[in-house]
């Protein structure tokens, strides 16, 4: 009955809290909890959800398939956690997917005898300490760990925790612990962790003020202007690969005889050379709808990996003006850092790390040499029975996007779903206007229309939808078939271009072919895409013989240029890799000398 039910629970959760449990009682609390979320959700997990939980508490992050149900499956382990006492965060992509999961669990978790917060951007100091008070706490990476960084300045300088609750036990005087909003670092559940811990791994957040600099406002506008009168190939190289501009010998001569008569700021040749380089970076490197959109007048961050708006971050060092020098807004002033941490430097700090994503296997051994967690590799509940197609290459951008207009006619001709991937803002645009000339109906989801998010992804298995998404965005959201849709073969995605993770690329072919649902994918690819001009750039000597009469590259040579593009993309992740190597040796010197955790 309900009732014995209940008691039980009551029973597994005092032994756990006490510390005082067995394996057998885990395993039978794990049960009771899979019975109780059939009874007050409706859904009873499979034997492959309750394997993830088993390998999420034990400190693992399991890679379980698009729509095996992620979210039912890290309510389990996030219970036995909140059981301790201590708290438990579980960490997803997006406002709106913490707030999501939170609402939709809530009655689950109250039954199993835990409150539940939700920390969100606008949350309030009062509302975030209590939510991380309660027994699971749902946020997100930016939110978390922005909190933590705001309680380490709230404590200024004092490392003696012992100390700190001393004198506020005294009542001597006001303690700098009544403003904290966090308690410790217990356990973290990371949705999409790959995403999180690898990709967004060694991007720091910062806490910053305002620093007004008349002077330096006026360098970026300046530098844009003389940024415009140096010719490329004389005066500076663009190194694709590395994103960097490097002055020639020219270059560096021009910019004395440009700057030689401003004074100021300019008067030293070193710092005119890093201003007028940063404003050639801000035109050659930084594309408006790919790397940022303009909205309200103020430039707006597209995340690379999810095509999502990031309103709240900024460029560093100068390169935020910088940008906006060039596109002639109004130049905002430089921000003066307070407080900085990588989140690979913060989720390192956590006592218990797990997590969960489509694709974790190709980053199995960086999560065990940075995060000392291993990977689980789970089966899917039902046999997948997706058609992976050979990918298309192209000569020329133009080439490949009639292609993809043709394949998605001819798909959306028979009424099955079609969700076309894109790697920017701008290419979703493209793809929209063309699909439009071509009088097919359909809805696009990218940085610019993140709202509608859920809702378009959601929709995109009805029969004859044609959805076309920015990289993964809509990822946390499940696309289930409309009627008739699986008869006809299921979603068909189409990526338009290989990203530089081949992880990224996987997950967007998974949303075909769900819990054993039909489906396909494929993926076009030309010699003028991003990957090939930054990592493969010998290829450009032989676009010219390529294009002769060619539009599809096939045969023999599409093998071989196959290769080409995987190559590049293994180049690709190695060089990020090694950047994320540095960033760690960094965060261990600090850890090492400068003692920014503490302990406690």
């Amino acid at each position: 009955t309900d009732a014995e039910l209940d008691e039980r629970i009551a029973h597994v959760r005092e032994l756990v809290r006490r510390d005082r449990h067995s394996r057998a009682d885990l395993d039978q609390g794990l049960a009771l909890l899979a019975e109780l979320a059939h009874r007050v959700l409706g859904m009873r997990p499979y034997p492959v959800q309750l394997a993830a939980a088993l390998a999420m508490h034990a400190g693992a992050v399991v890679e379980l398939a698009t729509g095996e149900g992620k979210t039912l499956a890290a309510i389990l382990p996030a219970t036995l956690a909140g059981w301790r006492g201590r708290g438990c965060h579980v960490i997803t992509v997006n406002d709106y997917l913490a707030k999501r999961d939170a609402d939709w669990m809530r009655p689950f978790y109250t039954r199993a005898g835990l409150g539940v917060g939700c920390v969100l951007g606008d949350s309030p100091p009062s509302a975030r300490r209590a939510a991380y008070e309660a027994g699971v706490t749902y946020t997100t990476n930016k939110e978390v760990t922005a909190d933590y960084l705001r309680d380490r300045l709230v404590l200024g300088g004092r490392r003696d925790l012992a100390a700190t609750l001393l004198k506020r036990m005294s009542g001597l005087e006001s303690s700098p612990t009544d403003r904290l909003v966090m308690r410790q670092l217990a356990c973290a559940i990371i949705d999409e962790a790959d995403s999180v811990l690898i990709d967004e791994a060694v991007t720091p957040l910062i806490i910053a003020t305002e620093h007004a600099n008349a002077e330096r406002t006026q360098a970026y506008e300046q530098a844009a202007a003389l940024a415009r009168q140096l010719e490329r190939g004389r005066d500076y190289q663009v190194v694709a690969r590395y994103r960097e501009i490097e002055l020639t010998r020219a270059g560096e001569q021009r910019v004395a005889e440009l700057t030689a008569e401003l004074g100021g700021i300019w008067a030293g040749q070193r710092r005119a050379e890093e201003l007028i380089t940063q404003a050639i970076t801000a035109h050659e490197l930084y594309h408006a709808g790919t790397h940022y959109v303009v909205q309200e007048g103020k430039i707006v961050i597209v995340d690379e990996f999810s095509g999502r708006l990031m309103p709240d971050r900024t460029w560093r060092h100068g390169m935020h003006q910088a940008v906006e020098a060039k596109e002639g807004l109004e130049i905002q002033p430089p921000k003066e850092t307070v407080a900085r941490i990588s989140f690979q430097r913060f989720f390192r700090l956590y006592e218990h790390l797990a997590g969960m994503t489509g694709t974790a296997r190709e980053a199995r051994a960086e999560l065990w040499d940075i995060y000392d967690v291993d990977v689980v590799e789970l089966p899917t509940h039902r046999p997948c029975i997706r058609t992976q197609h050979k990918p298309r290459i192209f000569a020329t951008s133009d080439a490949k996007w009639d292609a993809v207009l043709a394949h998605v006619a001819e798909v959306h001709a028979t009424g099955r779903p079609v969700l076309i991937g894109t790697r920017s803002v701008a290419a979703s645009e493209l793809v929209s206007e063309r699909l439009t000339a071509a009088g097919i109906e359909h809805a696009v989801l990218n940085a610019v229309r993140h709202e509608q998010e859920a809702a378009i992804i959601a929709r995109a298995g009805e029969m004859g939808s044609v959805v076309v998404a920015t990289n993964m965005a809509g990822r946390g959201t499940d696309i289930k078939l409309g009627d008739g849709v699986a008869e006809r073969g299921g979603l068909h995605v189409v990526a338009t271009e290989a990203h530089e993770s081949g992880r990224v690329d996987r997950q967007l072919f998974g949303r075909a072919g769900r819990q054993g649902d039909p489906g396909s994918a494929v993926l076009f690819v030309s010699l003028e895409d991003e990957l090939i001009k930054r990592y493969a750039s010998r290829l450009t000597r032989w676009r010219a013989r390529l294009t002769r009469g060619q539009g599809e590259i096939t045969g023999p040579a599409r093998a071989r240029l196959w290769r080409t593009f995987r190559r590049a993309q293994q180049r690709a992740q190695r060089i990020a890799f090694v950047a994320r190597k540095g960033v760690l040796r960094n965060d261990d010197w600090l850890d090492e000398h400068l003692g920014f955790a503490g302990q406690g």
